[in-house]
């Protein structure tokens, strides 16, 4: 018997879907019902395909697409690459109102997997004769059940609050107060989405043993997800903000509890305890690579991570989305070896990375004025002048960036380069850096081989390196798969002492967990001691041990689009994301630092003016949603004039 035709539109969106896995690239039909649909395994898992397909794309997309990754203080395009769909650059710069189109599109396309997943979990059957058995349409019914609250989870992370209708499969011929709902509370989304998750990572494996399941929804991907987005919500953006008070729908009801709630906090550890607890049971691990004396070779650990799979090895992921990208391999490319050269990442992020000694380079800027740096005297660095010598290091596995083994940054480097942690060596492209594919050293000066004085040169003399596939080979247009990290267990490591300080300050876990994030970087750990090899710090200071895990999670995790919503999460974005960029001189095309000369390249200068006001935390509903349905509101302080 047919089931009704008001749901075939949905299989007709299949045309639009991607492969999750090779299993799921199927062609859809014209004309079905819901007994084809759910009596073919082919049709069936390209609705499945359909639903997994909202995933945002971790590297490319969080640049090109949701822009999470460009709205933060790390990648910096070139501007004139907007023409070209970037529709996040005109965002970082202010340039946008209630009517502007975003690429994300979660405010249409999540919607639409949403439903889709509540139908397939209420008509999915085994089908005799194939793998869709009883067991596997379990496991189905939990995956749509966490990718339903997962795109519930990014929606209200994108718009703070939205209409929420969890279970209802609303009819084509519904009525208009069937259809056009009005907002829910924060809290009481969050609390739904934390139950789904967790109740589905109860149902499913840890791993699969099939690779063709590879990208598939894991138990530890619920528990990985369910944390980062409970960690937003104990944060002070939504945890006892008085900016939301009065902020309400149509009838008055607070959309934002504005009163703050420990509790939340402790909730959040509790969720990254037992992720981390079932992560590292299930053999996740952070990945490692080792010199022949045995010693950890930092240098190639904190590079392959975000080239290897787990098939390959890497127990440090913990949510990936199987799809490679190699767009961001190429942007991120000098033009001169066959890039397009024009994807950087800003002085701020140059500045945040650790000495080799573990240490600060910098502590802060004079008056905010960010060519002034406050440099630390015991980290060692400077910024004047050029070294005189290799910079030497212990690494056994590395040599892709320094052209010749062991050596950082060669003779001649900008001092500012010098000494510096390995991480910053996987992260960074400067001027003059050796580059392996081309056998020569990169040249932004202006109108050097890589720097055509265009939008595909380095706008602030930096290309990124953070998250390149060490062997994409861009000179010969050679780029190889990388998996797409969603989250890793270095994260959860981070965000666990983070709210450990906030619930537990002096908690001897918060130096455990952190120092594991240091000892595979390379750098020295930290004591409550004064010991050789090690820095002293004060653990029991609560605002020293926020100061110091915020700057650990900036370094290791800075380019993988979690920048954003710390800054937003934490409430500083209104003073880090507004005012002056900074970088090298674009327009330099001498080897000097003397800051008197106005074509020396290696001077801090201001190249972009970045805007960020309060209302920018939340992005703004589409004017032409708020004209169609009177229930919704406009995101807070979007309806103001500035």
């Amino acid at each position: 018997m047919k089931i009704q035709l008001k749901y075939i539109f949905l299989i007709l969106l299949l045309g639009t879907m991607f492969s999750c896995t090779d299993y799921l690239d199927k062609e859809s039909d014209t004309e079905l019902t819901m007994d084809m649909v759910f009596t073919d395994k082919d049709r069936m898992e390209s609705m499945l395909a359909y639903v997994y397909s909202g995933i945002p794309d971790p590297t490319w997309g969080s640049l090109n697409r949701t822009g999470w990754g460009v709205m933060g203080d790390d990648w910096t395009p070139s501007e004139r690459w907007q023409q070209w769909g970037w529709d996040a650059i005109p965002k970082i710069t202010g340039n946008w109102n209630t009517a502007t189109p975003w690429a994300g599109g979660y405010w249409g396309d999540l919607p639409k997997r949403i439903r889709t997943a509540n139908i397939l979990r209420a008509n999915v059957v085994p089908i005799e004769g194939t793998t869709i058995t009883a067991q596997e349409v379990e496991y189905i019914q939990a995956e749509c059940r966490f990718l339903q609250a997962y795109y519930y989870s990014l929606f209200v992370n994108c718009y703070g609050v939205c209409p929420f209708q969890p279970d209802y499969i609303a009819p084509t011929n519904g009525s208009t107060e069937e259809l056009l709902t009005g907002p829910v509370p924060y809290d009481e989304i969050i609390e739904w989405c934390d139950n789904e998750m967790l109740e589905a990572s109860k149902i499913l494996p840890a791993s699969y043993t099939q690779a063709i399941k590879y990208g598939r929804v894991t138990s530890v991907m619920c528990l990985a997800a369910r944390a980062r987005m409970l960690l937003f919500a104990a944060s002070p953006l939504v945890n006892g903000n008085p900016d939301y008070a009065n902020f309400t729908d149509t009838e008055g009801t607070p959309l934002f509890n504005s009163s703050y709630d420990q509790n939340k906090w402790t909730k959040a550890l509790e969720a990254h305890r037992l992720l981390i607890q079932e992560a590292e049971a299930a053999g996740h691990e952070l990945y490692k690579m080792y010199n022949d004396d045995g010693s950890i070779d930092a240098f190639a650990s904190t590079a392959w991570v975000h080239a290897r799979t787990y098939a390959d090895g890497n127990k440090e992921i913990l949510f990936a989305r199987p799809q490679n990208q190699t767009e961001f391999d190429r942007h991120i490319s000098p033009y001169g070896a066959g890039g397009n050269g024009g994807l950087g990442m800003t002085q701020s992020v140059v500045d945040a990375f650790f000495m080799d000694n573990g240490l600060s380079p910098i502590l802060g800027y004079e008056n905010g004025d960010k060519t002034k740096p406050i440099i630390n005297p015991e980290s060692g660095y400077t910024e004047s002048g050029f070294s005189t010598n290799d910079d030497v290091r212990n690494t056994d596995n590395w040599n892709w960036y320094d052209g010749q083994e062991k050596v950082a940054a060669k003779a001649g480097t900008f001092n500012m380069y010098v000494n510096r942690e390995p991480r910053f060596y996987n992260a960074i492209l400067w001027n003059e850096r050796y580059y392996i594919w081309d056998r020569r050293n990169v040249d932004f000066y202006q109108y050097g081989k890589d720097n055509n004085y265009t939008h595909d040169a380095p706008q602030n003399g930096y290309l990124g390196l953070k998250r390149k596939h060490p062997n994409s080979d861009s000179k010969n247009g050679s780029w190889q798969y990388r998996p797409g990290i969603v989250y890793r267990l270095a994260e959860a490591y981070l965000s666990y002492c983070e709210i450990l300080n906030e619930v537990s300050p002096g908690n001897q876990e918060i130096l455990t967990y952190l120092n594991l994030i240091r000892e595979r970087a390379g750098i020295p750990q930290y004591a409550t001691s004064q010991q050789d090899g090690y820095i002293a710090v004060n653990l029991t200071d609560q605002d020293e041990m926020r100061e110091l895990i915020r700057r650990e999670r900036r370094v290791e995790l800075c380019g993988e689009g979690v920048r954003y919503d710390d800054l937003r999460r934490w409430k500083e974005a209104e003073d880090v994301l507004d005012g002056d960029f900074y970088g090298m001189n674009f327009s330099g095309t001498d080897k000097s630092d003397d800051p008197s000369n106005p074509k020396a390249f290696f001077v801090r200068t201001q190249y972009q003016k970045r805007v960020y006001q309060k209302k920018y935390y939340w992005f703004p509903i589409y004017q032409d949603e708020i004209d169609k349905n009177p229930n919704l509101v406009q995101s807070p302080y979007w309806t103001e004039s500035e």
